[in-house]
């Protein structure tokens, strides 16, 4: 990174003290200006190495430690993207991003963005802005029919998966209408204890979902799961009638369909039978894996989704909208409305028919334009657009799956229902320990390159890499790329580790 200049914004020349007051013209100007910087990054970021060189704290001595004093000429926001902000990036839209799940910003989501900053609504209700709320929902049902899902299913737009887990958790707990619990808290007199159940798979938002609510963790029981990483439904009831016995109120199970690490999927219909049978709020998390139910021939994973209480899937995941915009749906709106309403007199408004307050449904107020670029990513690939980028994900993990196999150097580790294989390095005569750091510094190694970044996860206790196939511009040379670097680096790996 270049020197920073400390005295930056006090010593250039100051480009006026109205900078900001763009007239239409001068914001058309700077404007095409920004697009063509965003189109050449684009453009250009599969060159760049997929991870920063850089230390922390390097990126904040590249900025000046006072605020500038007037305003500065455009240019030097520009320039300093290139400066400051891109070699202290991890870039998640180059085609060689394997690790987590990938989130790609396409055109049409980028641009939608640029909209909706520009009408700056505020959907929290109806009347404040019509459209926030119309759109939103509307494009939330043409969802519903593109995954084949209950259509009179209630939809809202939230950011991230983990607020959608959070608010559907509050959901389950409103359903003990017996306890008010809105009313009275959870330490009113006579209160049992509340307790969830989700896999040892399951994400971390969950057991933070109840840690935020007030159950702590001990009102999350992990079950454990079999030999495909799915939750074990015989042990699940198992725990319900134990905690039954032993005074808790079993209220919720989080299913997932498409586990973070493995991208397992539980058993939803068995699940679904023994949530009725203990009328237990079932929620299904399906963050990274709900695209998949756009290919027809992946619907069976997506089996009993249909009856569950509230659903979730993150378009910003792998349907190429930019981040953050995550689907929630209910079959139970008057559940999450009695769990949050609350209008203050300086909310309140003249009732309109089949008008419906966002505000209502959730922890937030404020409510963003978050449909535009949803909206315009549907509408601009077409549902086969997106149908054949996601079906081409998956054909390259199972064409990287039979490499893996095919190679007696590693082993596959993990089901591969989608487009994310887990699988670990061997090497014989390495104890169990060795192998570990082994399969650790091989995926350093790999991502020290540059044009690949793979993570590694833990799978029955045993240090696992996982390749995640989800970025729109990953092709298979990029995949291929990445398996040559693993059997490139394998045996420095393992001698590294001896």
């Amino acid at each position: 990174m270049e020197s920073p200049n400390p005295d930056r914004g006090a010593s250039e020349s100051p480009a006026g003290p109205e900078s900001w007051n763009w007239d239409p013209e001068s914001f058309r100007a700077h404007g095409h200006r920004a697009v063509d910087w965003v189109a050449d990054y684009l453009a250009r970021v599969g060159e760049l190495p997929v991870l920063p060189a850089v230390r922390p704290g390097d990126v904040a001595r590249g900025l000046p430690e006072h605020p500038p004093e007037h305003g500065e000429p455009f240019d030097a926001l520009l320039s300093d993207l290139d400066r400051v902000v891109v070699p202290g990036l991890t870039h998640w839209n180059h085609p060689g991003f394997f690790a987590y799940f990938g989130i790609t910003a396409s055109g049409p989501g980028i641009l939608g963005e640029l909209v909706a900053s520009a009408f700056n609504t505020n959907g929290m209700l109806w009347k404040t802005s019509p459209a926030t709320t119309e759109v939103e929902q509307h494009v939330l049902r043409w969802m519903l029919e593109m995954f084949d899902l209950p259509r009179d299913w209630f939809p809202q737009l939230v950011d991230t998966a983990s607020i959608g887990t959070l608010v559907a958790l509050a959901a389950a707990r409103e359903a003990q209408a017996d306890l008010e619990i809105r009313k009275e808290g959870l330490a009113a007199p006579g209160h049992p204890r509340l307790r969830a159940y989700a896999s040892e798979q399951a994400h971390s938002s969950v057991e933070k979902a109840l840690i935020t609510l007030g159950l702590g963790q001990a009102g999350l029981r992990k079950i454990p799961t079999d030999e495909s990483f799915r939750m074990d439904v015989r042990a699940l009831r198992q725990a319900v009638e134990e905690d039954r016995a032993d005074g808790w109120r079993p209220f919720a199970v989080i299913a997932t369909v498409g586990t973070t690490s493995t991208t397992s999927v539980d058993p939803v219909s068995e699940i679904a039978d023994l949530c009725r049978e203990h009328r237990l709020w079932l929620h299904v998390d399906a963050a990274y894996a709900g695209t998949a139910a756009l290919l027809p021939e992946m619907r069976a994973h997506f089996a009993g989704c249909d009856r569950a209480d509230s659903y979730l899937m993150n378009p910003h995941k792998w349907m190429f909208v930019p981040i953050d915009c995550s689907a929630f749906y209910t079959a139970h709106p008057d559940v999450l409305q009695r769990a949050f309403q609350l209008v203050p007199d300086y909310l309140r408004t003249e009732p309109a028919a089949h008008a419906t307050d966002l505000m209502n449904y959730g922890v937030q107020l404020g409510r963003r334009f978050r449909a535009i670029k949803l909206w315009w990513v549907i509408r601009t690939f077409g549902v086969e657009g997106l149908r054949s980028r996601v079906r081409e994900h998956c054909r390259l993990a199972r064409e990287l799956a039979r490499w893996i196999g095919s190679d007696d150097r590693f082993e596959i580790s993990a089901p591969a229902p989608f487009s994310t294989v887990c699988f670990r390095g061997r090497w014989p005569g390495l104890p169990d320990e060795g192998e570990d750091a082994a399969n650790e510094d091989l995926a350093r190694r790999v991502s020290g390159h540059g044009p690949v970044f793979l993570a590694t996860t833990r799978l029955r206790g045993r240090t696992t890499l996982r390749l995640a196939i989800g970025n729109l511009r990953s092709e298979e040379s990029h995949v291929r790329l990445a398996w040559e670097l693993l059997q490139s680096e394998h045996a420095a790996a393992g001698e590294n580790a001896g």
